[in-house]
């Protein structure tokens, strides 16, 4: 068969004019591609072979498991089952390191707020030297006047010990580089007590607004004025009257009542800082 298509194909080329050299050519690139199909044919079959080799041995393995009792079905599915319970284990295991890495940046995040927190607190507690206090309420920081220092009974003209009380407080602020930049709210409260009917602050919330007002003016006032002045910031405080509402004593006693009546100088959060500082002390 091989020697007629040699022979066919020196026919070709000679009909076709082809001269020796180029028909030789022809015929090694027949007797490669010849061999290359051989090679394949015989690798194909090897293949086919050892596949068939491998399917029979699997066909005897998988007779043998079920003569000692093995339920290849019920095996398989145990497997997949094991490793879909292996997938959702990875995951759950995925999913606590991303909880720890929120928590460890959280923990962080409160760490740098505790911080700034108790570095404005240590600034701020020289003026307990004053008499004053510096405490957490409502989740923010007050320094407490007492209104009895700040104040006549039932009025809103500052008295002089009060402007004395002002005068160091506001430099406390003003000569701080950090104190200086935030932002307070001055928040006048009062005792339970009625005001007389012919007041002109008519209530106490109009008592305790108009005290806060005044503690403001004062604060934010020039410092070469006539009554002087703490010279901070006008923008960054405002004034606030709570009246009664407030209480940090019980009213029904002297002392209560008297610890009521007061001048908040509540410092403002950041909203980084809105969270429960009392979690910080």
């Amino acid at each position: 068969m091989k020697a007629y298509w040699i022979v066919l194909l020196g026919l070709m080329v000679g009909a076709c004019g082809y001269s020796e050299d180029e028909w030789q050519a022809q015929l090694a690139r027949y007797n490669n591609l010849e061999a290359e199909h051989a090679n394949e044919k015989k690798t194909h079959a090897q293949t086919q072979e050892e596949l068939t080799a491998t399917q029979l041995r699997v066909q005897e393995l998988l007779a043998k498991l079920q003569d000692m009792g093995v339920n290849v079905d019920e095996l398989s599915q145990r497997l997949q089952a094991e490793g879909t319970e292996k997938e959702r284990l990875v995951a759950d295991l995925d999913e606590m390191k991303r909880a720890l890495d929120e928590y460890k940046q959280r923990a962080a995040q409160l760490d740098r707020i505790r911080k700034r927190f108790e570095l404005v607190r240590d600034k701020l507690q020289k003026l307990t030297t004053l008499g004053l206090k510096v405490q957490i309420r409502h989740n923010r920081m007050v320094i407490s006047l007492p209104g009895d220092v700040l104040f006549a009974s039932g009025r809103d003209d500052l008295q002089e010990k009060g402007l004395a009380v002002l005068n160091q407080v506001a430099e406390v602020i003003r000569t701080d580089n950090q104190l200086s930049k935030r932002y307070f709210q001055v928040a006048g409260h009062t005792d339970n007590k009625p005001l007389r009917y012919n007041t002109k602050f008519q209530d106490n919330w109009g008592l305790s607004a108009m005290r806060g007002r005044q503690v403001l003016v004062y604060l934010v006032g020039a410092m070469e004025g006539e009554k002087g002045g703490g010279g901070l910031n006008p923008r960054q405080l405002h004034c606030a009257g709570y009246g009664d509402t407030d209480p940090v004593a019980d009213n029904s006693t002297d002392e209560g009542r008297e610890a009521n009546r007061r001048v908040e100088l509540v410092l403002m959060p950041d909203v980084e800082e809105m969270l429960d500082l009392k979690s910080l002390i």
